[in-house]
């Protein structure tokens, strides 16, 4: 029986424990993930199926063109992972790295230029390459193995790449060394090094919640969205605003988690954000990951 509002498997037609996990399969749930994470609704200030959220230079088909362009690259970043043969995960990076460039050349062929899955690449791209080198090595694919060996992987990361910013003139920064500099926020790249936190305390038990409520998926993934909004510093909010900005979106999305509020007042969200123009890509991408480390059947 599929859900209600997406045509897609319900948890209980995810793949079995048995699932064949090669570099194809991976690359697979990858995508699905993305598709997935556009295709949940309401999304507050996000692109979904409803509306394009707080963004003018995308819709919901852009997302779709820029996925499909992706689908060959995530097959890519799980073979680099079942290719790999050092000892050390964190070795396996700057492979990775190189595929995620050329990963992000696909998206902006697809999307004429427009960022549509950037967050996306460097985590499923991540995951990815550690589940393709978890399953060679026949390891269980718990979402604690994988986000362990993400966190492997990325050690001393954010040292690195954010060790020179601070001398690196202004117009070239990212929004991420920008949040970086003014605020001392990590990002994705501080989320990846500590083993995806959000995604493993909050996100993960909340849509292992929501589902066994009686939630169809696609809700159960909207509750599950308003709970990241409601943890995570979105450096994609405060560099389009500002902290003060971020905080009040925070605030605003525990409001809904504390008193129960229902769908009615999340599409009242999604109304606030956008007339502000307040876009939480990051708790997007964090969805995204939560979606793909359970579609791995990692509980």
């Amino acid at each position: 029986m599929r859900n209600e509002g997406l045509g897609i498997r319900n948890e209980k037609e995810l793949p079995p424990a048995s699932y064949l996990l090669t570099p194809t399969s991976i690359g697979t749930l990858a995508l699905e993930a993305m598709l997935i994470e556009v295709s949940v609704t309401p999304k507050p200030g996000l692109v979904d199926r409803n509306n394009s959220g707080a963004h003018r230079d995308m819709s919901f088909f852009t997302f779709i063109k820029s996925a499909s362009a992706l689908r060959n690259s995530f097959e890519e970043f799980a073979q680099a992972g079942e290719n790999f043969c050092g000892t050390e995960i964190k070795n396996l990076f700057p492979v990775i790295r190189k595929i995620g460039i050329e990963a992000e050349k696909k998206m902006f062929a697809a999307t004429n230029g427009i960022n549509t899955h950037k967050g996306e690449i460097f985590s499923l791209g991540l995951l990815s390459a550690c589940a393709g080198f978890l399953a060679k090595k026949k390891i269980s694919l718990t979402p604690e193995e994988i986000t362990q060996a993400a966190a492997k992987m990325c050690a001393g990361l954010c040292e690195k790449d954010f060790a020179e910013v601070r001398s690196k003139d202004k117009k070239f920064l990212t929004k991420g060394e920008r949040v970086y500099i003014e605020h001392g926020i990590t990002g994705i790249r501080g989320e990846a090094e500590a083993g995806y936190p959000i995604v493993m305390n909050i996100a993960l038990p909340a849509l292992k919640k929501y589902l066994s409520q009686g939630k169809n998926l696609n809700d159960a993934l909207v509750f599950t969205l308003i709970n990241i909004m409601a943890e995570a510093h979105d450096t994609n909010i405060i560099s389009r605003h500002d902290i003060e900005t971020a905080e009040q979106v925070r605030q605003r999305a525990a409001e809904i988690i504390k008193k129960n509020y229902g769908l009615e007042e999340i599409y009242k969200f999604d109304r606030e954000l956008i007339d502000a123009y307040i876009s939480p890509g990051g708790a997007g991408d964090l969805l995204a990951v939560t979606y793909f480390l359970f579609s791995l059947n990692c509980f």
